[in-house]
């Protein structure tokens, strides 16, 4: 599994590399009070760095936080429910057995 995430690692930043490399026109991006002076290259490796921890807070938000919640609740509920009868003493039967 380590293999695999090291290839993985490394086709990013060579991908990376050749965004980075391909795309070297100098741009500016114009913000409220800021001019931001880079590369395209960089420009795009960082929109889209941005993009996926924003899509990935998003997630984590609406479906992975929720999803918890719901977990504990089934745990409290499970546990509650494994534990009442135990709790309870039974009462003996009328029936003896005779």
């Amino acid at each position: 599994m380590k293999i695999v995430r090291l290839l993985i690692l490394l086709a990013v930043l060579v991908g990376g590399l050749v965004i980075g490399s391909l795309n070297s026109q100098p741009i500016e991006i114009s913000l409220a009070f800021w001019v931001l002076k880079t590369t395209s290259g960089l420009a795009i490796i960082a929109s889209l760095l941005v993009g996926a921890l924003v899509g990935g807070g998003m997630v984590l938000a609406g479906l992975v936080v929720p999803m918890y919640a719901k977990l504990r609740r089934a745990n409290k509920a499970a546990s509650a429910a494994v534990s009442e009868p135990a709790a309870t003493v039974q009462s003996p039967s009328p029936f003896d057995g005779r």
